[in-house]
């Protein structure tokens, strides 16, 4: 549920709802085509960092181009430096 209440996904939806106002009325020219185009690549956006989050929070592997990988990388690393750390101490016992 609280994917839906995100941000970007609200500021998406009132945009596309704001240029719906705007363009009903007028003819379509090539202005009113590139501000839908543009307002379908910032909803693809959007929804692509809420899958991004909902990936992450489950544990699964995000695309290398999500700004959320080089923190799944840290963390990865981190888990693998304890794993390490406590195999030695075992092999110690």
């Amino acid at each position: 549920m609280r994917y839906l209440f995100g941000t970007g996904l609200i500021g998406a939806i009132t945009a596309g709802a704001s240029l719906l106002r705007g363009t009903r009325e007028e003819p379509i020219t090539w202005r009113a085509v590139l501000a839908w185009l543009s307002w379908g690549i910032t909803l693809a956006l959007a929804i692509g960092a809420l899958v991004d989050m909902r990936r992450d929070e489950k544990g699964l592997v995000v695309a290398a181009d999500s700004p959320l990988a080089p923190v799944q990388d840290k963390r990865a690393r981190k888990a693998a430096k304890r794993v390490e750390k406590q195999t030695r101490a075992a092999q110690k016992r």
